[in-house]
């Protein structure tokens, strides 16, 4: 007699709502980036700024199952890196928000119009009517940003590595799942904040990123490498 399939216990409520939390706190730095990045480009299209936020997303999912992946063979390389995690974090951070904070004060002294010229829109320099908006953050710095912020859940991944693969691969997509949304929010927010400050909006999308970089790097020292979300 073929015995009756066992319901995976892994997969409980507690599971979910887990990871949705983890979600949700892993997102908080992606949360401000996004925002950052909408604050410095606030006339970017819909379709970047699901771009923006499906990085970070997918990022977020990656560096989770990643850190699950790592412990679970070959955890001595993990441990002799995640010493400078904080460190990765807080240089690449500052790196792209001092080189934004550096165009926006080059944008302002120059006085480049909305046409990335030096007039407006639809003047002399722009014979075309209107020329597309300008964008703040490449897919390089993009990436770079995903990164920065998306470290943090390898360690996440590190702490879940009692986990069945199936079980690592769904919490990890449910994170990044959570990331998406919450960054959604986020470049709206900051799309607002960026309309107020007009043309100081790079500069000031750039200070958020060096705080965020600095904010990062002073939690994982009071923190002694241990993350303040862990929930389990």
């Amino acid at each position: 007699m073929l015995a009756r399939p066992v319901i995976d216990m892994e997969f409980s409520f507690t599971f979910f709502l887990n990871s949705v939390l983890l979600g949700a706190a892993l997102a908080v730095d992606a949360f401000s980036v996004s925002a950052a990045d909408g604050m410095a480009e606030p006339d970017m299209k819909k379709t970047r700024r699901l771009a923006i936020a499906g990085t970070f997303g997918g990022f977020q999912l990656c560096m989770t199952f990643a850190g699950w992946f790592i412990v679970s063979t070959v955890s001595h390389i993990f441990a002799a890196v995640q010493k400078f995690i904080p460190w990765i974090s807080l240089i690449l951070l500052l790196f792209l928000g001092i080189r934004m904070i550096a165009e926006g004060i080059k944008s302002a002294r120059t006085g480049r119009g909305t046409d990335g010229t030096g007039g407006p829109a639809g003047g002399p320099a722009d014979p075309a009517g209107a020329s597309a908006p300008k964008k703040v953050t490449g897919a390089w710095a993009l990436a770079v940003q995903g990164i920065a912020t998306s470290i943090d859940a390898l360690s996440v991944g590190f702490t879940v590595s009692g986990l069945s693969f199936t079980a690592a691969a769904v919490e990890s997509s449910i994170i990044g799942i959570v990331t998406f949304a919450i960054c959604i929010g986020g470049v709206f927010v900051g799309k607002k904040f960026g309309d107020i400050l007009a043309e100081k909006a790079e500069i000031a999308g750039g200070a958020v990123l060096v705080a965020i970089g600095i904010e990062i790097f002073v939690k994982a020292l009071l923190d002694a490498g241990s993350p303040v979300w862990l929930i389990k």
